[in-house]
């Protein structure tokens, strides 16, 4: 494993500026749109916050994986093999958001990390 690659320690301090920033930014998603919470839209409203943690993750899965083809760490088949499953996961939600009603827009959750409608590199800005 190269130095690059390698994990590295947080100390506590970091940990702690991490988490207040993180803090801060969901304190700035107030403007964010509030999940329904009443009996008739509780289904939707639950939905459209698990799908948006989904997509969420897959953005960040789609863009650790382009770091690393770009790295150069990845095999053909394994570059093949993420790029299916990255597919067929966008295809799932897709299909959640439909069967839902929701619009695959609507899965931005606001957090401050990123445009998640867009392409990966919105992610980085």
């Amino acid at each position: 494993m190269s130095e690059k690659n390698k994990p590295h320690q947080l100390t506590a301090d970091e940990v702690t500026a991490a988490v207040s920033d993180l803090q801060r930014q969901l304190g700035n998603a107030g403007t964010a749109e509030r999940i329904e919470c009443s009996p008739e839209t509780i289904e939707q409203g639950l939905a459209k916050l698990v799908l948006g943690l989904i997509e969420l993750l897959r953005r960040l899965m789609e863009r650790q994986a382009v770091r690393r083809m770009e790295g150069g760490s990845l095999s053909d088949q394994q570059i093949e093999e993420m790029g299916q499953a990255l597919m067929k996961l966008e295809n799932k939600i897709a299909e959640l958001c439909e069967q839902f009603g929701i619009r695959p827009e609507d899965l931005n959750l606001g957090i401050g990390v990123g445009d998640l409608s867009g392409s990966p590199e919105k992610l980085d800005k």
